[in-house]
């Protein structure tokens, strides 16, 4: 009998031994699962043809560099593509899935498998769905409207044939986005066969940047009334600062350090000046004194002692440009020590 009872106890070790080393393999992945916003995504349903996309921000939370070794799908139905491969601490990337709603129909599952091999090695799996139909079809897949000059109008035309009801009809359009308006026509009406045309415009006052939304197709479908559509595009502004975010990384107090940026214009131009907002006095910016389209501009700065978060508004003013343009740089001030 105490053998038995010692033969449990030790089954029973053992158990509780395997439980804990998964527990604690399950907790070392954890750390890969944390960076990203979203753990599952669902596309819902959507119209054959469609530009389906989707992005996933990985955020590194980690002091270390964080490395993307790998990045696939279970299914030929989805593609997946990182913006970057290197994280630095806090750095944020996007991991960019693609349905592929052409060549597949009806509901489609798969995984997202995102492989991790610094600072360690991690796998995370995101599952992946959406309903492809059948009787609505998109041609094009999307609303593209490219590359805008700032303040100049655009459009683009789609068209939507559905296959099905002879009296199935589009009732509304709605989106969030409010520089872009729609115009919907109906085209052709037949037995089983409904087709519309819809034009999109692009205002002039659509800010500078990437823009990428949902506009919805309210239907009569009584099960699946909403048809949504992706509308993407890039203003460009008449210049840009290259990174949009300057990062000065982590600083000691009083050693300087240099980075460089690039102002790009649609013409040659020259910069007549450029301030720091506040009055810490830390940077000094050596001004280009030519007329060209690309200015690099290299800026030194001097960290005060104040250890922390430390960043600086510029002012830019270009001859001929009634408003100046901006940037940001930011950065963190190491905490120095006794003898340093």
């Amino acid at each position: 009998m105490k053998s038995t009872a010692f033969l449990l106890r030790t089954l029973a070790g053992c158990v509780l031994l395997i439980q804990c080393t998964a527990s604690t393999q399950a907790q070392e992945l954890s750390w890969a699962e944390k960076m990203f916003d979203k753990r599952t995504h669902d596309f819902g349903v959507v119209a054959r043809g469609a530009d389906t996309r989707y992005r996933f921000v990985v955020t590194n939370l980690y002091k270390e560099a964080v490395h993307i070794s790998n990045v696939r799908t279970t299914c030929g139905c989805t593609a997946a593509k990182p913006t970057k491969h290197n994280l630095a601490s806090r750095e944020k990337a996007h991991i960019e899935i693609t349905m592929n709603t052409r060549k597949f129909m009806r509901r489609k599952d798969s995984n997202l498998i995102v492989t991790f091999d610094q600072p360690q090695y991690a796998e995370v799996r995101i599952p992946l769905t959406a309903y492809i139909r059948t009787d609505v079809v998109l041609e094009p897949g999307g609303v593209k409207f490219g590359s805008v000059d700032q303040g100049a109008e655009k459009r683009q035309t789609i068209k939507i044939n559905y296959a099905g009801r002879t009296d199935w009809s589009i009732q509304d359009v709605r989106s969030r986005n409010k520089h872009v308006t729609y115009r919907l026509t109906e085209k052709s009406r037949s037995t089983g066969r409904v087709s519309y045309e819809l034009e999109a415009l692009l205002d002039g006052s659509a800010p500078a940047g990437d823009f990428r939304d949902q506009m919805i197709l309210v239907t009569d479908d009584a099960n699946n009334p909403h048809v949504p559509v992706l509308v993407e595009g890039r203003v460009v502004a008449d210049f840009t600062v290259t990174p949009a975010v300057v990062s000065l990384g982590t600083l000691v107090p009083g050693r300087q350090k240099t980075i460089s940026v690039v102002l790009r214009g649609k013409h040659p131009f020259a910069i007549e000046k450029i301030e720091c907002d506040s009055s810490q006095e830390a940077f000094k910016v050596r001004l280009p004194k030519n007329v060209r389209q690309v200015h690099v501009v290299p800026i030194t700065v001097t960290p005060p002692d104040a250890a922390g978060k430390f960043s600086e508004l510029f002012v830019v003013t270009i001859a001929g440009r009634a408003e100046p343009i901006t940037f940001r740089a930011y950065g963190r001030i190491a905490t120095t020590t006794a003898g340093n």
